[in-house]
């Protein structure tokens, strides 16, 4: 097409300034540009493969608003702030992260090329593809490469992507479902009626059946065939064709080619009005296969849906406390700061902290705790749970990408779309056995062309259709999948894709003690009143001179008093020692042994745990003993352990005596205490060079380095956000004996896991040479191959 003004700007027509012209390659010429911008816009329309949008235009722009073409103008919005709020997660820097849904999945190959063109990208810092749910998490450079960028490369692959939503990734599901039941439908009723055609076309001849009767069943079996062919089949033709033109051939690129090898076949036959056809065989397999995928991909969402589950618990709107009356206010529209009312029955919308009322919350999609956990004044709540008795304001501490329930889905998706070693493995055979069997068919067809000529064709439909590796390419991540959903219904979230098979080999699982075998939390165990004051006077004196303190023992005698806190004039807190203050014109003392400063007027006794002592300026007043408190499940996770023949440990900061009295409690033999976390780390790489597989389990932030270095980590839900971070498991319930159901499960899944690989890879060996000799006909080999691939999924499925 000619340009439309040859004097002006090729973009948008406006005269040429008379120095400063910019040129841009356009349609394979330099063209003038009269600005920097439309240089830029230019520049950005060949990039993003958009230049139709100059080879077809009949005029020039009119208006600065449509110098942009539509398609580019609509990506262009996602690099606005305030679009990007409800999906986007600004990190450190400039770095951006972005949760997509994205349309046109339909195999691994799909993901592969995705990640692969992506990462391809400057600026592009990390990419994650989650093949069940069709999520991707793009992390970016926004000061190298805008979000519009990205996008416009994934359109160029013949994917569409745009931003997450619950609600959204629900319809397009459904949608999906629609459009696959339509395409199954019309499959199913083409196959019925060729195969009745069929019938009579083989039984024809013993029937009586004349040529030209048999030659007007041919046309009509062409005829009904069309519809399996042409829309039925469309997904496996466009999943081939994306795949070869991006040089990559995935399992679609076989089935394409039987299906349109036969097809052709059969349509010179039914015109020269001899040979054999197949339309019965073709649409048959259409009808296996499309089954044989509605029902892996029902399966998968099964799989994703405890992920889904946590997605959809937001609501959209909220009631928000103003000073001119509560407000219905959307979610994305709140700020740290704000008060929410969350009444009963409602979802609580955002984490934050209750500062009215009493209640309390369901939390168990979130942490798998069945019971609902008491919230009062002071309270965390978190997004997702439920209110249930009484109404609660809420200050809000945290919304959209930054609470925990965000952070927990972020987790799940990472740990699905990191592929395991197994599943990587699994892609890697199917691929190989892909260009394998494409060479094979090659040779098997010559060497029947030149023995048979008349059964070639029927041979090399047989092979490509039997041998097709979709049952290989599911073995793994079906099984992983439902495993996963599994373990998140019970309050344990996989973060990383190794750790369901690392945790099958672990020979040994070591735990800190403090927070993950303990509560974490010292509790008042016991009072002696050691002069004339009795156990409750003792402990009201102790509670009110711990009113103040941010001590953590503070909150064990606040929480062992029953009475009244008493006035402290002149509190001071002595670093190392304790606290004192005068109550009444009484200068008292609480804290350890140097700060007692006063004889004992009985014989102490000699408890295990921390001990605290009350006095005044004359006498030792009373004794406090104050111990962490083992874990409810401690004992049965031990035991459980033990019994499944796993070593265990104990690597603790604890005082000597503390963790050789819990660890003889629990019956572990092998524990070291007054450990660093330096310490701690060369205790675990002693273990790992003697041969051991190593699970942590623990909690806090000295934890994060031993987390990080044993092959597999299980980090306390209610730990830090960096043993979080460090740890490849996160147990969120407060049940320990979670960890020895995670591990059986590990253990359970390799074993289905390699079930499903023997019997991928025995199919295809027995059925193959079947194939290639003739015993087998193709009709036979569809039904084998899709129950091949049924019987993977169904086995998967037993993880659930």
């Amino acid at each position: 097409m000619a340009e439309l003004n040859p004097d002006g700007c090729y973009h948008c027509g406006l005269p040429l300034p008379t120095s400063g012209i910019r040129y841009t390659q356009v349609l394979g010429q330099a063209r003038a540009m009269c600005c920097p911008g439309c240089a830029a816009v230019a520049t950005a329309i060949v990039d993003n493969g958009l230049e139709d949008y100059y080879r077809y235009r009949t005029e020039l722009p009119r208006t600065a608003e449509t110098l942009l073409p539509e398609a580019l103008a609509k990506l262009a919005l996602y690099d606005h702030p305030q679009v990007q709020r409800s999906f986007v997660r600004q990190e450190a820097g400039e770095l951006r992260q972005a949760s997509l849904i994205l349309e046109g999945i339909t195999c691994a190959a799909c993901i592969w090329l995705n990640e692969r063109h992506l990462q391809q990208l400057d600026g592009v810092v990390d990419v994650a593809i989650n093949y069940g749910s069709q999520r991707a998490r793009v992390r970016w450079d926004e000061g190298v490469i805008k979000l519009s960028h990205i996008l416009a490369e994934i359109e160029k692959l013949g994917y569409h992507a745009h931003p997450f939503s619950a609600a959204q990734q629900d319809a397009l599901r459904q949608q999906q479902r629609k459009a696959d039941f339509r395409r199954l439908a019309v499959a199913g009723l083409c196959a019925g009626q060729v195969m009745m055609i069929a019938v009579a076309l083989y039984a024809g001849p013993t029937q009586g059946l004349d040529h030209a009767t048999a030659q007007i069943l041919r046309w009509f079996s062409l005829v009904l065939s069309i519809p399996a062919m042409s829309y039925a089949a469309l997904p496996f033709y466009r999943a081939a064709w994306r795949g070869l033109r991006n040089h990559s051939i995935g399992m679609d690129v076989p089935i394409s080619l039987g299906l349109i090898t036969g097809f052709i076949g059969s349509i010179w036959a039914t015109l020269a009005g001899s040979g054999e056809v197949y339309y019965d065989t073709l649409t048959m397999l259409i009808f296996f296969l499309l089954c044989t995928r509605y029902l892996e991909r029902n399966a998968r969402e099964k799989s994703v849906e405890a992920a889904e589950n946590l997605l959809r618990l937001v609501p959209a709107v909220v009631t928000r406390i103003a000073p001119e009356g509560n407000q219905l206010t959307a979610v994305a529209d709140l700020a740290c700061g704000d008060v929410l009312l969350i009444k009963p029955g409602e979802t609580i919308a955002t984490d934050g902290v209750v500062i009215q009322g009493e209640s309390s919350a369901d939390e168990s999609l979130l942490t798998g705790e069945s019971q609902p956990v008491p919230k009062s004044t002071g309270s965390h709540v978190l997004a997702g749970s439920i209110n249930y008795e009484s109404p609660l304001q809420v200050q809000v501490t945290a919304t959209g990408e930054d609470t925990v329930l965000a952070g927990i889905s972020r987790l799940l998706d990472r740990a699905q779309a990191e592929k395991p070693r197994l599943a990587q493995l699994a892609d890697q055979v199917a691929a190989w056995f892909t260009y394998v069997l494409l060479a094979l068919v090659v040779l098997i067809g010559a060497v029947w062309y030149v023995l048979e000529p008349a059964r070639c064709l029927e041979i090399v439909l047989t092979v490509l259709v039997v041998s097709c590796p979709c049952a290989l390419s599911l073995a793994a991540p079906a099984a992983f999948a439902a495993a996963g959903s599994h373990l998140i219904q019970r309050g344990v979230l996989l973060t990383r894709g190794h750790a369901l098979e690392t945790l099958a080999r672990i020979t040994h699982v070591v735990f800190d003690k403090t927070g993950t075998l303990t509560q974490g939390r010292p509790v008042l165990l016991q009072t002696e009143p050691l002069g004339p004051l009795d156990a409750a006077t003792c402990l009201q004196l102790a509670a009110s001179l711990e009113h103040n303190s941010e001590h953590p023992l503070a909150r064990s005698f606040l929480a062992a008093n029953s009475r009244a806190l008493l006035p402290v004039e002149d509190a001071s807190n002595i670093p190392g020692q304790g606290v004192t203050g005068t109550i009444h014109g009484r200068r008292y003392r609480l804290g350890n042994a140097k700060l007692r400063n006063t004889r004992l007027h009985a014989a102490s006794p000699n408890p295990v745990g921390t001990l605290v002592w009350l006095s005044d300026e004359q006498q030792t007043l009373a004794m406090f003993v104050l111990a962490d408190q083992v874990r409810p499940h401690a004992q049965a996770l031990v035991t459980s352990l033990q019994q499944r023949g796993l070593q265990l440990a104990i690597l603790s900061g604890d005082n000597t005596e503390t963790v050789r009295d819990f660890a003889a409690t629990l019956s572990i033999s092998d524990w070291q205490a007054s450990l660093s976390p330096a310490e701690k780390l060369a205790a675990l790489h002693q273990l790992q060079q003697q041969g051991a597989v190593v699970a942590m389990v623990g909690d806090g932030i000295n934890d994060a380095p031993v987390l990080a270095g044993a092959q597999v980590s299980i980090a306390m839900g209610s730990g830090t956000q960096l043993a979080r971070a460090s740890g490849d498991v996160v147990l969120l319930t407060e049940d320990l004996r979670e960890i020895a159901q995670a591990i059986a499960t590990s253990r359970f899944g390799i074993q289905v896991i390699r079930q499903n690989f023997a019997w991928a890879l025995a199919y295809n060996a027995v059925a193959l040479p079947f194939a290639a000799v003739g015993l087998l006909s193709p009709w036979m080999a569809a039904i084998g191959m899709s129950i091949s691939s049924l019987i993977v999924v169904l086995n998967a499925l037993r993880l659930r």
